[in-house]
């Protein structure tokens, strides 16, 4: 799973309002209607391979990488400044004010830490002038470590105390070997996970710094997005794999219950956390069908009108 068979990106760098660079790729034709993915807490651009290689052919596809990861630089400055769901969406504005012209709407997929970037940003103006419809995909707005059930422990304070620790721990991941792709399946993926799909996971997340993935654990140890999902006052299409031992589906149940408009919840049998590479063509197919109802021809033609 890797870009390397996609012709080169377009490749540009969105400054954040406190002046840190956002690494940007944009795949696809001028012109075209416009995605904007948004990855998740230790994952890059790469994580989202399958989706551009499907949709760049008559798609813009805008990929960046969340601070901290991938090509996108720490923040100079840390704790409550450099980590925090106001950066997540201050650089998600920047990235939408760099890619999209005035007034261009965008479809906006988020998973995981993408999926909270987009409540995080749901009243920004920057936001609601360019999404047009958003996909959340295996996320949750709350109550993270409380709900994971990574710890092999019934609810309760001592396991969402131990979920915590593990989530948070600042020990480097190590080698990629077969211990550490058989941990990361269990903690990130449905147990019928392909190997070579466990495999460009774990790469993408063993890549991810550590400071990086220590930074990002505390903002979403005490995340509370709540008010933020009841923004969202557009299309919200939401899915989840029954097997997510990281953002479980009663997540995504409250985030259906309480969207202003949702389109529709879609769960997916033994995937785990990792949707868009488990279950690729679902994930895609949902992007599309938002596409195809938001950014349909019609539109594309009265906007040039």
């Amino acid at each position: 799973m890797t870009l390397q068979s996609l012709p080169a990106p377009r490749s540009l760098t969105a400054v954040s309002a406190d002046g840190t660079p956002v690494h940007v790729e944009v795949y696809g034709p001028e012109g075209a209607p416009a995605v904007v993915l948004s990855h998740g807490w230790t994952c890059s651009i790469a994580f989202w391979a399958e989706q551009i290689r499907a949709l760049a052919a008559d798609h813009r596809v805008v990929a960046y990488d969340q601070r901290g990861h991938g090509r996108s630089p720490a923040p100079a400055a840390t704790g409550s400044t450099g980590y925090s769901t106001t950066a997540l969406a201050d650089d998600l504005e920047a990235v939408l004010a760099a890619t999209l012209g005035p007034g261009e709407r965008a479809v906006l997929a988020g998973h995981s830490m993408g999926g909270m970037t987009m409540m995080a940003a749901a009243g920004r103006p920057g936001f609601r002038q360019h999404a047009a419809a958003v996909l959340l995909c295996s996320t949750g707005p709350s109550r993270l470590t409380a709900e994971a059930t990574v710890v092999p422990l019934g609810p309760g304070g001592l396991r969402t105390r131990l979920t915590k620790a593990v989530l948070g721990a600042k020990a480097p991941l190590g080698p990629v070997n077969a211990l550490s792709k058989k941990i990361l399946k269990y903690a990130t993926m449905g147990p019928a996970s392909a190997p070579e799909r466990v495999e460009a996971c774990a790469r993408i997340v063993h890549a991810c710094p550590r400071g990086a993935r220590h930074g990002w654990s505390q903002v979403l140890a005490g995340l509370d997005l709540g008010a933020g999902l009841r923004e969202l006052r557009l299309p919200v299409a939401v899915l989840v794999g029954t097997a997510d031992r990281l953002t479980p589906p009663v997540h995504s149940r409250a985030m259906a219950e309480a969207l202003p408009h949702c389109t529709g919840l879609v769960q997916l049998p033994g995937m785990g956390h990792m949707t868009p590479v488990e279950a690729p063509e679902a994930v895609t197919a949902q992007i599309r069908e938002l596409t195809l109802t938001y950014l349909g021809v019609k539109e594309n033609e009265e906007a040039g009108a």
